[in-house]
């Protein structure tokens, strides 16, 4: 598992974590059922503290996306595709909103902004 943190970003280190590993489960990096490194191995290899690891284990697990077997370890939940669905369509939604506001100041038109959508969106219908 790779996770690359930033101590410039203004994202927290436990969010930074969490997303990376929530990234490499949405793509299939991380499969199903695959074990994560424990807290303290994870903690070890990436020199952060051990409560970091935890919080991001801890939400990612809240969010569905990992699993806590007693004994056993922590592993990648299987897949939700109403959660991988939710995820994605949140993505979206900040993608268009940063959209909107470029749009707005450079006083764009609504009705170029679709075009543009159609035109990447391409001919394929998806309803």
């Amino acid at each position: 598992m790779k996770i690359i943190i930033s101590n410039s970003s203004s994202v927290p280190i436990y969010e930074q974590i969490k997303n990376a590993i929530k990234t490499q489960i949405m793509n299939g990096e991380l499969a199903e059922d695959e074990a994560l490194p424990s807290i303290r191995n994870l903690a070890q290899d990436i020199k952060i503290s051990v409560m970091t690891i935890k919080k991001a284990y801890d939400e990612l697990e809240t969010e569905g996306y990992i699993v806590s077997r007693q004994g056993k370890g922590t592993f990648v939940a299987p897949k939700n595709t109403e959660l991988a669905r939710e995820q994605a369509q949140r993505d979206i939604e900040s993608h268009i909103e940063e959209i909107i506001s470029i749009a707005k100041q450079f006083k764009l038109k609504k009705e170029d902004i679709k075009d543009l959508i159609d035109i990447f969106y391409g001919d394929d219908d998806y309803e």
